[in-house]
């Protein structure tokens, strides 16, 4: 949308506030042009977020919590990304831009249950508020569709904790080298499991026999499916046969896993994925797969996460974990969002502003 267009629409219907997402600074200044209030929205984790702009303003200062930080190979890729641009602005200069606009307050899609300091040395560098809004992770749909009823009837047939469900998002799709590597993990595992494939639009005339190792289905057999395309995630992560989830880390999924209480095997492939990583481990909640300096999966590192997470000993504590913070967060959802409720009022109080929420 254009920033004449969001301008007309904000003079013919009057809001009393605006909340923007983080990549859009003309949002705010055209509010603030008619004397609305606005408010910045991230939807990226406080950890992603910290870090960022600790490193767009102290470059050269290390980040003072130590658990999160970059390999080489990811670090030149996340610098790539805040110097990339558009309409003669960095990236990394408008996510600045966008926080330094909003009106006292920045909203956070993240709970102190798992980013408290987090949140705490954000608000440092912002010179802002941040308030936590929680998960934001609805409870799953009864959709009924038939791709969702023979998942289910599958999972049904499993131990508890038995499976470990598969997914890298909406956005990123794996190449020949990393299916061939994960498969060949997953087959090593002996663990159950459900394993969703996405190829790009321009691939899709891909077969997903053709891009796996030759024998790969039917040495599995029925210990593992294959989904091409689309699967009910959240509901999925709620089945009691889960017990894992092997990921890229993006924020929401995180945020999905531990809302249910699964723990993670974590495999982040880019942008915020290999922060979100760091703070699982860190929260105790996953454990990550080890690359090669790289940054290439290897079949072995892959098979025995999933084992030490899903199946071994060793695990317990992460599986222990990923549950105790699971009923936490759930007690705690509630008051994060009332609490928003209560910092937008006070927001439009200050302006001026009659809401009734």
């Amino acid at each position: 949308m254009s920033s004449n267009n969001f301008s007309t629409i904000l003079t013919a219907l009057k809001p009393d506030f605006l909340i923007y997402d983080f990549l859009q600074p003309w949002a705010p200044s055209l509010a603030s042009l008619q004397n609305i209030p606005s408010v910045e929205f991230i939807t990226t984790s406080a950890a992603l977020t910290s870090f960022s702009v600790h490193h767009l303003r102290n470059p050269s200062d290390k980040f003072p919590f130590p658990s999160i930080y970059l390999r080489d190979y990811e670090a030149k890729k996340f610098n790539l990304l805040l110097e990339s641009s558009s309409n003669g602005i960095k990236d990394g200069d408008r996510v600045q831009k966008c926080s330094d606009l909003s009106s006292d307050i920045i909203l956070v899609k993240t709970s102190r249950e798992i980013e408290a300091k987090y949140v705490d040395y954000l608000s440092g560098l912002m010179g802002k508020k941040i308030v936590p809004v929680g998960p934001l992770v609805q409870e799953p749909m009864d959709l009924k569709v038939d791709e969702e009823t023979w998942i289910m009837k599958w999972l049904n047939k499993r131990e508890r904790s038995s499976v470990v469900y598969v997914c890298f998002g909406s956005e990123y799709f794996l190449s020949r080298e990393q299916i061939e590597e994960l498969a060949q993990g997953l087959e090593l595992s002996k663990v159950s499991f459900i394993w969703v494939i996405r190829f790009p639009k321009e691939e899709k005339d891909n077969r997903v026999e053709e891009m796996l190792p030759e024998g790969f289905l039917e040495r599995v057999g029925e210990n593992g499916v294959i989904v091409e395309g689309w699967a009910p995630q959240a509901k999925i992560l709620k089945h009691s046969s889960v017990g894992g989830f092997v990921s890229h880390c993006g924020w929401s999924s995180v945020l999905e896993s531990i809302k249910f209480g699964v723990p993670i095997i974590a495999m982040p492939m880019h942008l915020d994925q290999p922060i979100n990583s760091r703070l699982v481990e860190e929260a105790g909640v996953g454990v990550e797969v080890k690359r090669t300096a790289e940054g290439s999966l290897q079949r072995e590192e892959v098979a025995k996460v999933i084992r030490d997470v899903v199946v071994e000993k060793i695990g317990e504590g992460v599986r222990k974990k990923a549950l105790e913070i699971r009923d936490n967060m759930k007690k705690k959802e509630d008051a994060e969002i009332d609490g928003v409720v209560e910092e937008l009022m006070q927001l439009c109080t200050k302006t001026g502003s009659n809401v009734n929420f």
